[in-house]
């Protein structure tokens, strides 16, 4: 079909009906074959009660509200959960259950058995809104008389049948390649799924062919080329001129066709400092709803696949709006007058017109670190930006202030650097805008882009605020909060450690506390990593006003806000403080990003909406008022008695922003992450094939009832000792302790322990290191091996 039912479903309005024909056209279903198809889905989405098809020529929603949106995600044991789009909580799938659904399936689902006191709630798909899979990688195997593609992904719980003219793909003894398999039918009834071998791809065909792979994987491999479009020039209009401004660019990228990204300036002011941030001006080149603007939306991120970029802007338009020393160049900016703790005290968002002075490296921030103090010397990767020197020293300074405010205020910090493999290229480096995770980094004085991210934070947090107050829509970052038991467990661990960790009256903590009790630890590393497991990845949620339109200063509208997917209200009366950056506590993160629209296109939309609210927004009630407000100040939306927007721009504004484009935000965002975890994961396999069968020395990285892992620097490969090769005793595993220990000889393998240990497999495609314990010859007993059991402690 040339159409999901997520597609369908996406032009069904919520009130009123719509004609078939006119779905048809917006479907651009043509000829007869698709029409029919079109028939059937409505057919039986109308027999689901999921709409209402009226003398088959018109459709609404239907009247069944028991359905729940949801992501499919399965295990390799066989496990499947749907992850609802709402935030609740997780529905228990069981096999007979899943009506062909596979792994990441978008499903409208049904519960059939309430939650329990220990028990999730069980439900049943009722419905594939879209599929996931379009391809995947397998390997061909004959079983009997059927030739089939067994998926390498062992969470796709289903083989695909194959043609005959397929067979030569079949391997014969080690695997030296692997196949990427098109589907060309969904598993229906009893009959399975069909596809057809695409293309053989090399397992051991070098870093060129290893990119390929995982692109492949993460189904990323095809992309349509960027259409020929007009990029429009960014207004004159309101735009203030900062030519003379010494702003910086902070650089640490080093591949070519790396995004562009904003700059900063930063001048002491009132005890404190005064920060400016300058974005590209992305969104005033681009039409909303344009062809352009659809292309985008559908590559929604820049990949880094280590040493190559695959940009997410055009190349004209990434040209048109790149910021370059020494030229002048349009800007979306922010002022924010900082005190000397990092608090924000004032803010002006503008558009401008910048001109960069300098590009700062990394080699120029740890000249001036290692620089001395009241030294007239300049060192040679000073000498170019001389005269940037004490911005310099005031960008560290307002850098630290921001940074200790974060921790204050619960954010949480881990120490958790990319291992430093030539390989990965830019992907080395700290990302510049902290990869709007839920925990941020140690500040790095000699990165750049850990300098850089700190202010994006702040900004993203400003606007968000601003958003807010104006009760203006937005695309924001949420992560909901961690579970308990996991976060106990890690509490556990440390306590073992002997770490001092306060509790409170409940035996718990929170992540902000656990973390800062972490820093001090000589296990930091293995106990952030246990931590980090247990912090849910933020989403993309969109936050509308209740109002039809912008609500004005002092009703009762303009307080609360609510967001598409049910998360509930915000007082941005109250709470603006808390929900503007980090959450007290730490656990939850809401902002909503703007500053980076060549590596997000959520960015570009929440610029657009920025950018609309200074060029367009009403700054006063009507053109005989000589008095106006200045939109992007703090506190606007509070000195304001008059609609914000005429109506017909309020419509524009609401069309900017609209939630079907979320599912598309988040699978893109889960898409990019997974791909930069591979990448990764495949640049420390490859590192580790030349340590097979040789000894390495690494610390236990965490334990488990089947075993314990190992890290092994500098690669930070994380490779599997499994109980059964540990022969030499039988181990129990105690969970609270988390560790092993030996019945017989009272050995223990404990959370941060050294061992030394040698490479048994290297499987690079699965991304799975075996190891086995070396015992020193002190350690080696004499007495024969006694068989392994494994108990729970």
């Amino acid at each position: 079909m040339k159409f999901t039912v997520a597609d369908l479903l996406d032009q069904v309005p919520q009130d009123g009906s719509l004609e078939v024909s006119k779905l048809e056209k917006i479907l651009r279903l043509t000829n007869r074959a698709d029409k029919q198809s079109l028939s059937i889905a409505l057919k039986g989405l109308n027999r689901l009660g999921v709409l209402s098809l009226e003398d088959e020529s018109s459709i609404s929603r239907g009247d069944d509200i028991g359905f729940i949106e949801a992501r499919l995600r399965c295990s390799s044991k066989g496990f499947c959960f749907a992850i609802r789009d709402d935030g609740g909580e997780d529905i228990y799938i069981r096999d007979h259950q899943l009506n062909h659904a596979w792994n990441g399936d978008r499903v409208l689902v049904r519960i059939i058995r309430d939650a329990g006191r220990r028990r999730s709630p069980e439900g049943g798909v009722q419905c594939i809104l879209q599929r996931a899979t379009t391809s995947l990688l397998a390997q061909v195997e004959q079983q009997d008389e059927r030739l089939l593609a067994v998926p390498l992904d062992d969470r796709l719980l289903a083989s695909i049948e194959l043609p005959e003219g397929d067979s030569n793909y079949q391997l014969e003894g080690p695997a030296t390649s692997v196949v990427e398999v098109q589907l060309d039918r969904y598993p229906i009834a009893q009959h399975p799924a069909r596809g057809h071998v695409a293309r053989s791809l090399p397992l051991n065909g070098g870093v060129d062919a290893d990119r390929d792979l995982l692109l492949t994987k993460a189904h990323l491999h095809s992309r349509a080329s960027a259409p020929r479009t007009t990029i429009k020039a960014p207004a004159d209009k309101r735009r203030k001129d900062l030519t003379d401004q010494p702003c910086l660019l902070l650089n640490n990228w080093e591949i070519d066709g790396a995004p562009h990204l904003p700059a900063v300036h930063v001048i002491p002011h009132d005890g404190g400092t005064q920060l400016w941030i300058h974005a590209p001006a992305v969104a005033e080149r681009v039409n909303p709803g344009n062809s352009l603007d659809q292309w985008l939306c559908e590559q929604s991120e820049a990949l880094c696949l280590g040493n190559k970029w695959i940009p997410l802007l055009s190349a004209n338009l990434s040209k048109a709006a790149a910021f370059k020393v020494g030229d002048s160049q349009a800007a979306v900016s922010l002022r924010v007058d900082l005190d000397a703790e990092g608090e924000a005290r004032d803010w002006e968002f503008c558009l401008t017109q910048i001109r960069p002075v300098a590009e700062v490296t990394s080699e120029a921030l740890a000249a001036l670190a290692g620089r001395k103090p009241r030294s007239r010397a300049i060192p040679a990767a000073l000498k170019s930006i001389k005269d940037q020197i004490g911005q310099l020293e005031t960008l560290i300074f307002c850098a630290k202030a921001l940074h200790a405010a974060d921790l204050r205020h619960g954010q949480i910090e881990l120490d958790l650097p990319t291992p430093d493999l030539e390989t990965l290229g830019d992907l080395r480096v700290t990302e510049p805008d902290g990869g709007n995770r839920q925990w941020i980094e140690p500040l790095r004085e000699e990165d750049p882009f850990s300098i850089l991210a700190v202010f994006l934070r702040a900004a993203h947090a400003t606007w968000t605020e601003h958003c807010l107050d104006f009760n203006l829509p937005a695309f924001v970052l949420q992560a909901n909060d961690p579970d308990s038991g996991p976060l106990n467990d890690v509490a556990k661990a440390a306590i073992a450690l002997e770490l001092p960790l306060s509790l409170d009256e409940e035996g718990t903590t929170s992540a902000s506390e656990l973390a800062q009790a972490l820093i001090a630890s000589p296990s930091r590393r293995v106990l952030n990593l246990q931590l980090r497991h247990t912090l849910p990845d933020p989403q993309y949620r969109l936050i509308q006003s209740k109002a039809k339109h912008i609500a004005l200063a002092g009703e009762e509208d303009h307080s609360s806000i609510e967001t598409e997917d049910g998360l509930g209200d915000i007082d941005t009366a109250n709470d603006t403080d808390e929900i503007a950056g980090s959450a007290q506590d730490g656990s939850t993160l809401l902002l909503a990003p703007w500053c980076c629209p060549s590596l997000h296109y959520a960015d570009l939309l929440n610029q657009q909406v920025l950018c609309q609210l200074l060029n367009d927004g009403k700054d006063r009630p009507s053109v005989r008022q000589k008095e106006t407000v200045n939109l992007g100040s703090k506190g606007a939306a509070s000195r304001m008695t008059w609609p914000l927007f005429s109506g017909s721009l309020q419509q524009r504004l609401q069309e900017l922003l609209q939630e079907r484009q979320l599912q598309r935000l988040n699978s893109r965002r889960r898409q990019q992450t997974e791909l930069r975890r591979d990448v990764i994961a495949m640049a420390q396999a490859r590192s580790a094939e030349p340590m097979l069968d040789h000894e390495q020395q690494g610390v236990i990285s965490g334990v488990q009832s089947y075993g314990f892992f190992v890290e092994i620097a500098p690669s930070m490969v994380e490779g599997l000792v499994h109980v059964s090769s540990l022969n030499d005793d039988w181990y129990e595993y105690r969970s609270r302790q988390n560790r092993l220990v030996g019945r017989r000889n009272r050995r223990v393998y404990k959370l941060g322990d050294p061992v030394t240990v040698r490479v048994t497999k290297v499987d690079v495609l699965r991304n799975q290191i075996d190891l086995d314990i070396v015992l020193s010859s002190e350690e080696t007993q004499e007495e024969s091996p006694m068989p392994v059991a494994v108990s729970e402690g």
